[in-house]
């Protein structure tokens, strides 16, 4: 029921003039939001209680983190088994597919065949990943024979003469490690 408040007009001296008041929703959000504006801080009551609030509402939902996993831990750690030669022989065929098909690596050689000069940091990145290539193409026996060839009368020749300190210690930093087979 809407609201009459009896009021008169100024200047007028007949009978009196009767203002309806409406709650409309506007106004009703004004009030609410002058309510809300005068109330600071935090209600009254006891700190606990808004700690034990959240709690009622997640119930079940949350756990209690002091609990834990209830994965089994093993007790007694079993030793890797070594790779056998097939499967080292996988690994690198398909690290070797992976390099291959690498498309960072192949813009990179794209534009070192336009002409374009690359920073230190990417150069060093484009040789490292080509060893690696070649490397892994040799473990795997993909290498062509003709440049093994070619690379074979120098070594003959180096053999002969005796090799200074740092002709040994080029050869030692350019030995390959991962080519040594354990059997």
């Amino acid at each position: 029921m809407t609201r009459k408040k009896r009021a008169r007009t100024v200047g007028s001296e007949g009978p009196a003039v009767y203002r309806e008041k409406s709650n409309s929703k506007v106004d009703v959000e004004t009030r609410e939001r002058q309510k809300a504006k005068k109330r600071k801080g935090l209600k009254s009551g006891s700190r606990h209680s808004a700690v034990e609030d959240n709690k009622q509402r997640n119930g079940g939902q949350k756990k209690d983190p002091r609990l834990g996993s209830k994965k089994l831990v093993p007790l007694i750690v079993e030793p890797k088994k070594p790779q056998t030669k097939q499967q080292r022989r996988l690994s690198a065929e398909q690290e070797l597919a992976m390099l291959e098909n690498d498309a960072q690596l192949m813009v990179l050689l794209d534009r070192i065949d336009a002409g374009e000069k690359l920073g230190s940091g990417l150069q060093k990145q484009v040789d490292l990943k080509l060893d690696r290539i070649e490397r892994l193409m040799k473990q795997l026996g993909l290498l062509d024979d003709v440049e093994e060839e070619a690379s074979a009368p120098v070594a003959k020749s180096a053999k002969s003469k005796p090799l200074s300190d740092d002709d040994l210690l080029a050869q030692f930093e350019n030995m390959d490690f991962d080519n040594f087979d354990k059997e």
